[in-house]
């Protein structure tokens, strides 16, 4: 069985697009979502509807609650323009979506979440040093990850950073990011950035053969990146616009 999986979107159909288009090509079997859906300044609504009418499984991202629960000044200007984007019936899909999901595939229990199975705004397998994200040791990503029954295969997105741990029997897969290549956050005290290097759309099949994880594979797709640069820009937004250019945010 091959399982293809998606993460962070973020409103970016023209990735999403590019990256469904990949996925048949390759005839994999199932596609799995691992959530931040719609928030940012490109396709919140259009992206939504795509989704919606795919009925992936897909578990609920830290955007995706934002824009549905968040007020004030906590809920980001990304967040704020997918929740005026979307209709009552996308924010309703959106608020009905698990933190975390158990599948079987092809004999291989596997457990989807965003960010851990506990928190869906905690890095599972990145620490925050010298305002970069950086791989943190494997016994902080064990107890971050926590117990997780009969899974063998833990998927979790987050941190755009497209990542690869076996830890205790357990293989940890971070597909990185469809839609939003590289950002800044700048929160105090630990404001960092995560860069991925280039402006292509991220994603990852993973091959179950006889119970077991057999191969990952990491894709980066080319897309009309510039297009979606200038569709940020439409919004004020020259961060976002630089990331998807370059896969800097720097």
């Amino acid at each position: 069985m091959r399982l293809a999986v998606i993460a962070d979107i973020h409103g970016n159909l023209l990735a999403l697009e590019a990256v469904l288009a990949d996925i048949a090509a390759r005839g994999v079997d199932m596609t799995v979502n691992l959530g931040d859906c719609v928030s940012g300044p490109l396709w919140p609504a259009e992206t939504a509807a795509r989704l919606m009418a795919l009925d992936l499984p897909t578990v609920r991202g830290n955007h995706d609650r934002w824009v549905v629960e968040a007020e004030g000044e906590a809920l980001y200007f990304s967040d704020k323009l997918a929740r005026a984007a979307l209709d009552e019936g996308q924010r309703a899909w959106l608020a009905a979506l698990p933190m975390q999901r158990d599948l079987d595939c092809g004999g291989v229990a596997v457990r989807l979440f965003h960010a851990t199975p506990a928190d869906d705004n905690t890095y599972l397998m990145e620490d925050k040093q010298g305002g970069r994200l950086v791989q943190s040791d494997p016994a902080v990503i064990g107890g971050r990850l926590g117990p997780l029954g009969d899974a063998r295969l833990a998927l979790c997105g987050h941190s755009h950073l497209p990542r690869l741990l076996v830890l205790d029997g357990v293989t940890v897969v971070n597909p990185g990011s469809v839609g939003q290549p590289a950002y800044s956050d700048p929160t105090p005290p630990d404001a960092h950035v995560s860069e991925v290097g280039s402006p292509h759309a991220r994603y990852a099949v993973v091959t179950l053969d006889a119970g077991m994880v057999a191969a990952i594979d990491f894709v980066a797709v080319g897309y009309d990146w510039e297009a979606a640069a200038l569709k940020a820009e439409s919004y004020g937004r020259a961060d976002w616009a630089k990331g998807l250019r370059t896969g800097f945010a720097k």
